[in-house]
């Protein structure tokens, strides 16, 4: 597999490949860190362009995963190396608890460990799940969703695409958050929050309006 990344949350995603013993032939992407070359923890190769990047998909493993937050970056990197020829792939930690009954997890997901996903949860392309989250019952997470670690989503939540939820941030139940959101790190969200805005606090309140998204 190629992990996009090779610095910061690349390392965790490569602890849970290691953890899943799918590090044969693992290699990173970085071509923006100058700082780093030839392999990381002298084991696995950093590849540096898309070229590189091609004939890897080609001729040993077609997969890739995304070791980088940013839910607007992980998108333009998901239609890169798309493009490129790879197979967007989900990594979860055997160390996450996920239930058994009704729990849909789309392509690209990572899952850390510690994470705790109950039942009848869906979890849409691209999303990042941080670690110690938990997500309650019949809760829909959208598309390239960063949680941060400690987030925890009360039942029937709907969070919205590109959003992204800071370290410890609470959702009580049945709670909409719109597209393009941020939540503040420790926020408490009492009451649905509209697309395209930032909100912090106990309860949370909007404290600044965001550029609509063009996806």
């Amino acid at each position: 597999m190629l992990i996009v990344g090779a610095k910061g949350f690349a390392k965790e995603v490569l602890e849970v490949l290691h953890q899943l013993n799918q590090i044969e032939n693992l290699v990173f992407f970085d071509d923006v860190n100058h700082d780093i070359k030839g392999s990381l923890y002298g084991k696995f190769p950093i590849l540096k362009t898309t070229t590189e990047a091609s004939n890897y998909f080609n001729t040993t493993d077609n997969r890739f995963t995304i070791g980088i937050g940013n839910p607007v970056l992980r998108k333009k990197l998901y239609d890169k190396f798309s493009s490129l020829g790879g197979v967007f792939t989900s990594t979860i930690s055997p160390l996450a608890s996920i239930g058994c009954y009704g729990n849909c997890i789309d392509i690209g997901t990572n899952i850390m460990t510690g994470t705790v996903i109950t039942s009848d949860v869906l979890i849409e392309k691209g999303t990042l799940i941080n670690l110690n989250c938990t997500i309650g019952h019949d809760s829909v997470i959208g598309q390239f969703v960063e949680l941060s670690p400690g987030v925890h989503i009360s039942g029937n939540c709907n969070i919205g695409d590109y959003a992204v939820l800071g370290t410890n941030a609470t959702i009580l139940p049945k709670l909409t958050i719109g597209k393009n959101v941020i939540i503040g790190a420790g926020s408490v969200v009492t009451k649905n929050i509209p697309d395209n805005c930032v909100a912090f606090g106990t309860p949370a309140k909007i404290i600044k309006e965001l550029i609509p998204l063009e996806f």
